[in-house]
């Protein structure tokens, strides 16, 4: 822990001739950015899988009606299939779980008031009128929501809600076209998935809202990684999952 908070307060001490009081939460949104960087590699390949993981539905359904009456069979079949093909389930989840790391590490390292036995003085740092260490609860209670702390909060639920927005649509889009990169209810890699599936589907496009409430209650650095991670994400997907337009139905003659 002190490793890397000697790490952020180097950083920050680079950037702070052009970014002042606000250096050290220019460094958090860069390193976020970085983080970021590192993992795009696998984001990409989780992407071909994706496509890859589409292209063998035409084979899954053909497994499916050939072990309708054994579950047991289709699921060793469909993950056959999978080795067969290097085509792995999972390969979308790694980008994800890879960043966990890195937004933990800035939790912990903002919530404690104390780093390798000495005062962490990260926690004085500030992105303009709130300290990284509080949270809105804290802000709230300095000045209201409108008070000067309590708009650097509002400036980030604005650009939360915005990327939120922009994922609900593109996600209805996708849901709407069938596109890759949104999940198939019918396809039932694992038996007895559809239904859940199902569920998951029409959840998905209310996902992006619930990140308000992660920068609410967690300490306002790791509130910056969440956000910028957020729009990288939002900037990544629509890049690497264009939404395509169904095939038109040939009118009945």
């Amino acid at each position: 822990m002190s490793v890397f908070a000697d790490l952020v307060a180097h950083l920050a001490d680079l950037l702070q001739p052009l970014f002042h009081a606000s250096a050290t939460a220019v460094a958090i949104v860069l390193f976020t950015a970085l983080v970021r960087l590192l993992v795009h590699p696998l984001s990409r390949a989780a992407a071909r899988g994706q496509r890859a993981r589409i292209a063998l539905q035409p084979q899954i359904a053909e497994l499916r009606k050939k072990h309708a009456k054994n579950p047991e069979k289709l699921q060793k079949a469909v993950l056959e299939l999978h080795t067969k093909e290097k085509v792995s389930p999972l390969s979308g989840c790694l980008p994800s779980l890879l960043q966990l790391p890195a937004f933990f590490l800035l939790y912990h390292l903002f919530s404690n008031t104390t780093i390798g036995g000495e005062a962490n003085a990260l926690l004085t740092h500030q992105l303009f009128a709130a300290p990284l260490g509080d949270r809105w609860a804290d802000a709230l209670g300095e000045g209201g929501m409108f008070g000067a702390q309590g708009l650097v909060y509002v400036a980030l639920f604005v650009i939360v809600a915005g990327v939120a927005v922009f994922n609900f649509r593109r996600t209805k889009r996708m849901m709407a076209a069938g596109t890759a990169g949104m999940p198939a209810v019918s396809d039932e890699q694992v038996p007895g998935m559809a239904a859940s599936m199902g569920a998951v589907s029409k959840f998905m496009p209310f996902m992006s809202f619930f990140t308000l409430i992660t920068v609410a209650v967690v300490p306002l650095a790791a509130a910056l990684y969440v956000v910028t991670s957020t729009t990288w994400s939002a900037v990544e997907r629509a890049a690497l999952y264009p939404v395509t337009p169904a095939p038109a139905v040939p009118a009945a003659t």
